[in-house]
């Protein structure tokens, strides 16, 4: 990280989505999609953001980039609030924003060239034309490891990390400060998400825009992010540094993913499932805290109080009471457990 000044600043953000029903299709339910998050990516930073399927992390992506409009709350990118902007007033910071997404294939539109495709951005903002305009296509398809003579080939002649060094190359036509990565290697070849997720860390060395890094695999999360927010059922439980995440995670929820990384070594025995069951239904979530019903630690507190994020050491964030409450309280959860 470069800079300590937050260039995003996300605030209790709310989206819900209306669950419709019958013949007037009226409103039956509501699924919480994001409940309530809140954190901040500083200049040259790389947030990234884990979660099982479904916790609400595209949907965070999407809010903050304005491409859903979300319920409430507040979003401020460079210290403008950018929130309710109107679409005429909203197009300055667009250019600041960009997102490269999870499929390459069906971000790119098949009936334009890839070099059509990557100067599309420059076109819509007026900032080059003719041959200015082929020219900084060609530099950016240098910066992403393709060559020149690519530009008039299509979409379908491309390898799958071809395509999505397009989709970078596209994001980066507009010189943003922020790129929001909703899962950009989880649709390539193993080999391929290496030299990928490299390219994304050195054209930041070099650029110094930030990451909002969306993923799965704990393990690109580990080697791209500086710091890392764990989401669960639309809400972050815990945040911190990457070497503190991995090295001490403080909530349950973190633990079990943790746990549940692959190891290479056959030998290694391996620790039994820290949760069982299923990810709630975002429609109807439990109260109190989310995760309370796969547990292991659960007291009765949990099952109607909330927690919220509090300080757990330097830059550590946890939304849990074992976290925030009295230390006996952890103890008699800890001992009285009755899942091994």
């Amino acid at each position: 990280m470069t800079d300590a000044r937050p260039l995003l600043e996300v605030t209790d953000l709310v989206k819900h989505y209306a669950v419709r029903g019958g013949i007037l299709r009226r409103r039956v339910g509501t699924v919480h999609a994001v409940d309530g998050v809140s954190f901040s990516v500083g200049v040259g930073e790389t947030l990234g953001m884990v979660g099982e399927s479904g916790c609400g992390k595209s949907t965070v992506a999407r809010s903050v980039l304005r491409l859903v409009e979300p319920t409430s709350g507040s979003i401020r990118l460079n210290g403008v609030d950018v929130t309710h902007l109107g679409k005429a007033d909203m197009r300055p910071h667009r250019r600041s924003m960009q997102i490269v997404f999870q499929d390459p294939f069906a971000s790119l539109n098949p009936r334009m060239t890839a070099g059509d495709i990557v100067g599309e951005p420059l076109s819509v903002h007026g900032l080059a034309s003719g041959r200015q305009k082929q020219e900084r296509v060609a530099e950016l398809f240098q910066q992403v490891g393709l060559r020149p003579d690519q530009m008039n080939n299509y979409p379908h002649q491309f390898s799958g990390g071809q395509r999505q060094r397009i989709c970078i190359a596209r994001a980066l036509s507009l010189g943003p400060s922020l790129i929001v990565c909703d899962e950009p290697v989880s649709a390539l070849d193993v080999s391929i998400q290496a030299q990928v997720i490299n390219l994304l860390i050195d054209l930041q060395r070099k650029h110094g825009f930030s990451y909002l890094f969306i993923a799965h695999d704990l393990a690109v999360v580990a080697h791209i992010s500086h710091r890392v927010a764990v989401m669960y059922l639309g809400r972050i439980v815990e945040v911190a540094e990457k070497s503190e995440l991995f090295a001490n995670p403080r909530h349950p929820y973190t633990q079990a993913l943790l746990s549940s990384v692959p190891v290479a070594d056959p030998k290694m025995k391996r620790l039994k499932p820290l949760i069982d069951g299923d990810v709630p239904s975002p429609i109807n979530p439990p109260s109190g805290c989310a995760f309370h019903t796969r547990c292991r630690y659960v007291m009765d507190r949990c099952k109607v109080e909330r927690p919220v994020l509090a300080e757990a050491g330097t830059r550590h964030q946890v939304a849990c009471f074992l976290n925030a409450g009295t230390g006996r309280e952890a103890e008699i959860a800890l001992s009285t457990s009755s899942r091994p």
